[in-house]
């Protein structure tokens, strides 16, 4: 997700970027592979230079000092109610992601109904970040283009820039150009994605700093400062956490579904990404409602989230993938794959791509179906 900031030179962040410039030209001659058509490499005469925009690098930077202090001040100065609400607003905030942009609008791996919808967009902009329309678009260029140039935060141009670098610097051409062509047109006829499109500043503002900073102000007292300087705390922690999944995530951990992707398994850090950390299943079956081959709620709370939605009959047509289904993949192209000579799977974004097979449509079980 990319947010929009205003100007300032910081150390921290020039660093950081000039970093991110060595892990590209360090990276830069490493053989290329194309997905889609899209190389993931620049090639030598055409290398892609990062051009910062201070005014993201400036705010970021000024928004986790304030954060550092607020996760301080939690330990040491809040009230215990104050750090009570911050916890259960980070939850309602990462099911905005994490059911609601990710798994319901991006991959359509579930419906929802309108009162689900609604809760949902609701909980999105407690994170201010980009509109949900920008949110998906980028996500469904990084799962059709993963680990290319027209992939936003692109892993093999390094940790910083997957994590927060490629937030604070131009966007790749590559990336412009098939921005362009991916599929959008569901979401344009869809009224909530269109309504939080319009009015995102608003409702950024009252979810991101209004009713947190108010509540504990105005309901047991707490200082106005401390609940505002928490309140950047809890929104740096949001950020991170879902900045680690396209970092650490991509980085680290097991591929046994397709191990030509940088996609990995990490269960560890699903247990805060709240099931998010699947990667590399993920990737290979983006329209799966759980994201994982495994029903742990556990490392798995959107899970159970979801499947307390279906029982209420506001959550339906759930997909998942047949276990027959996930063994032929793992044995095609897994890191345990006996096979010399490893097939490109086509790289889909959800479950209305134009690359999906039908053979993967068929090998998908959908459970509380409704008729529409």
């Amino acid at each position: 997700s990319q947010i929009l900031f205003p100007r300032m030179a910081t150390t921290v962040l020039t660093s950081s970027v000039a970093k991110t410039k060595v892990e590209l030209e360090q990276n830069h001659n490493v053989g290329e592979r194309k997905v889609n058509g899209i190389t993931d490499r620049s090639q030598p005469a055409e290398r892609y230079e990062l051009k910062i925009v201070w005014i993201n690098a400036t705010l970021l930077t000024l928004l986790h000092l304030a954060g550092i202090y607020g996760f301080y001040l939690m330990f040491t100065a809040a009230k215990w109610q104050t750090n009570v609400w911050s916890l259960v607003t980070i939850l309602i905030g990462g099911f905005g992601v994490t059911a609601g942009v990710h798994r319901l609008w991006t991959h359509k791996s579930y419906k929802a109904t309108l009162p689900l919808k609604i809760f949902l967009m609701a909980a999105y902009c407690t994170n201010f970040q980009n509109s949900m329309y920008d949110w998906i678009r980028d996500h469904r260029m990084h799962h059709k283009y993963t680990d290319t140039d027209a992939d936003p935060h692109n892993v093999r141009r390094g940790f910083f820039f997957s994590h927060v670098g490629w937030l604070a610097v131009r966007k790749h051409k590559d990336l412009i150009e098939k921005g362009k062509t991916i599929w959008m047109k569901d979401l344009e006829e869809d009224p909530i994605i269109m309504f939080q499109k319009r009015h995102i500043t608003i409702l950024s503002i009252l979810g991101t700093l209004i009713i947190p900073v108010t509540v504990p102000w105005l309901f047991w007292n707490e200082s106005l400062f401390y609940a505002t300087i928490i309140a950047a705390g809890r929104y740096t922690f949001m950020l991170n956490t879902t900045w680690c999944i396209n970092s650490v995530a991509h980085i680290y951990g097991g591929k046994p579904y397709d191990r030509q992707m940088e996609a990995g398994d990490l269960p560890s850090l699903s247990v805060i990404a709240l099931g998010e950390a699947y990667q590399n299943y993920h990737h290979a079956f983006p329209w799966d409602y759980k994201t994982s081959e495994h029903s742990s709620y556990g490392t798995n709370l959107t899970n159970l989230f979801l499947d307390l939605m279906a029982m209420m009959g506001w959550a339906y047509d759930l997909k998942t993938v047949s276990t027959d289904h996930i063994r032929q993949r793992m044995s095609r192209t897994g890191d345990q794959s006996k096979s010399s000579e490893l097939t490109q799977e086509p790289y889909v974004w959800g479950w209305d791509d134009d690359a999906m097979t039908e053979e993967d449509k068929q090998c998908t079980t959908r459970s509380f179906r409704k008729d529409e």
